[in-house]
């Protein structure tokens, strides 16, 4: 049997999504807490790794297991044996063997969350990137609708980006404001290693002047990650959701 979990965390104490000997991460507590859940060992695959410190509201993942399971009371149990770690089971949905966390994935969002204030963030202290210089978000956009489509994103990729080929393409990416945040979507099948953030840090220099729009242009189509804006840090992403 398949099982598809749809998982919110806080990544602040996490070393990321992905297991690594030694350290606390997001699947490893995940594995474990199932594996009780179910009675036998279980190997959890998710739609995608996240980097220490960002978050997830909508991430996907998937787990087989010998035996029937009632969706409800698994994720009542996973929920209850995650505690007291920053983890939440949405939903536990029985899928067809073919379902693939990752590899079934068509589209992958995320979201970037800015704190626009000259005041420090209490609430949303780690949940996300406190800019103190006035954000212009209308030139945020215009830069942004530069990268729509199937481009070259070397300007944005680390240098540790295991992809094979750094041409990604973006089905949308927007640039809004609500009061005192600013907010980056971005929709696309795949992403270069910090390309949200790389991204982010860009539109940034952008949207407080430091940038023209052709400045951001020059950058972008230079394919040089030293052409681009710093890397925003990981407190403001979050993985949003997953369409297959």
């Amino acid at each position: 049997m398949r099982y598809k979990l749809t998982v919110e965390y806080d990544g602040t104490p996490f070393v990321g999504w992905q297991k690594q000997e030694g350290h606390l991460s997001v699947q490893s507590v995940l594995e474990k807490a199932v594996s009780i859940a179910v009675r036998e060992p279980v190997d959890v695959q998710g739609s995608g790794r996240t980097d220490a410190g960002v978050h997830a509201v909508g991430q996907v993942a998937h787990f087989d297991c010998a035996t029937e399971q009632n969706v409800y009371k698994l994720r009542e149990s996973i929920n209850a044996l995650v505690r007291p770690h920053p983890i939440s089971i949405k939903s536990v949905e029985a899928v067809s063997d073919d379902f693939h966390a990752r590899f079934s994935a068509r589209q992958r969002e995320y979201l970037y969350k800015i704190q626009n204030t000259r005041f420090p963030p209490a609430l949303d202290h780690q949940r996300v990137w406190w800019f103190v210089h006035p954000l212009d978000e209308v030139k945020m956009q215009q830069a942004a609708d530069l990268l729509i489509g199937k481009h070259d994103l070397s300007t944005f990729r680390a240098a540790q980006c295991q992809a094979k080929s750094p041409v990604k393409t973006i089905d949308e990416l927007t640039v809004s404001r609500q009061g005192d945040f600013v907010f980056i979507r971005i929709k696309a099948r795949s992403f270069l290693y910090h390309q949200v953030r790389n991204i982010a840090g860009s539109l940034a220099y952008v949207g407080c002047g430091k940038w023209t729009v052709d400045d951001f242009k020059h950058a972008f189509k230079a394919c040089d990650r030293k052409q681009g804006g710093e890397t925003a840090p990981a407190s403001g992403l979050y993985f949003i959701s997953v369409r297959y």
